[in-house]
């Protein structure tokens, strides 16, 4: 079987990096290339292939024939968005099978769009993730590693305010964005660290107790199912995808404002390692569900039928 992974690939393996689709999409490039019976390629080097599968780009079905289509969804399409991005002749004309990364994101992109079917297969983790021995030894280390800033002027606000206050030796990390300039937050303990390689990030997390990605824009959210892997529960907003990723004490909490942070952070600070240790376990094998070979059965099962 011919597979063509269409994908821009120009950002790809940059020394630095906390991932992002295109990452994501040559991860599953490298390793859907490595099954028997498939030949896999990234460019196009022929008129003709199998299936097709295009990252969020319908316009690659135009050009070339195939037997199945498949638009891999990580954004929510919505029709302006289409017609902006001249996709919406190509999204009417080809009998298209759509790929979302989560129940949400199927839910808010339109119907209106008369794909042949709808699945679901969630995002799969970086192998680096896979099977990291976890430690029940913590710091008091809270992590941010999402490259949006939406609340993270509020929570920087509330980690000086009050967790700093109560907990001086808690540590707040940063990763993704830059520090904002003139500001000294090294005297709350709050350390930018900008974008950085995974094994930097898995450090950071093996000795962490929680992360926080609020998920005010997330379709999916990698980066909480990432620090999962490393049995650090996420801390969220009841918002989007996080709404049913999170499991409340399992693998994270949900909470309804800034003020609940805090209050769960400070608890958390101060768990018992009894308690830590249960809530650690339970997150690390929570993430399991995410390993490539799981996703990859999902995968599969679409290609050959």
């Amino acid at each position: 079987m011919k597979i063509l992974l269409n994908f821009n690939n120009n950002l790809i393996r940059k020394k630095n990096s906390l991932g992002g689709i295109e990452t994501l999409n040559f991860n599953f490039y490298e390793r859907l290339k490595k099954k028997k019976n498939l030949v896999i390629e990234k460019k196009s080097n022929s008129s003709f292939y199998d299936v097709i599968i295009s990252s969020n780009d319908a316009r690659i079905f135009n050009k070339l024939k195939s037997h199945k289509k498949i638009l891999w969804l990580h954004n929510k399409l919505q029709l302006e968005k289409a017609f902006r991005k001249k996709q919406l002749f190509a999204i009417f004309k080809n009998e298209i099978h759509a790929v979302f990364v989560s129940k949400y994101l199927n839910n808010i992109t339109s119907k209106f769009f008369n794909f042949k079917k709808r699945y679901v297969i969630p995002n799969f983790l970086d192998k680096r993730f896979e099977d990291i021995k976890i430690s029940i030894n913590r710091k008091p280390i809270i992590i941010w590693s999402v490259s949006r800033e939406m609340g993270l002027k509020e929570t920087l606000t509330l980690w000086k305010n009050f967790i700093y206050k109560k907990h001086s030796n808690s540590e707040l990390h940063i990763f993704g964005v830059k520090k904002s300039r003139n500001i000294n937050y090294n005297k709350y303990n709050i350390f930018f660290h900008g974008r950085v390689s995974k094994e930097t990030l898995i450090k950071y997390y093996k000795k962490s107790i929680a992360s926080i990605c609020l998920g005010y824009d997330e379709t999916f959210c990698l980066n909480a199912i990432e620090s999962m892997a490393c049995g650090v529960p996420v801390l969220s907003f009841k918002k989007t995808a996080l709404f049913s990723l999170i499991k409340n004490n399992k693998n994270g909490f949900k909470v309804n404002n800034y003020f609940e942070l805090g209050n769960k952070i400070n608890k958390l600070i101060l768990l018992p390692n009894s308690k830590r240790k249960k809530l650690i376990t339970a997150t690390y094998k929570f993430s399991k569900k995410y390993y490539f070979k799981e996703i990859e059965k999902k995968w599969i099962n679409i290609i050959s039928k």
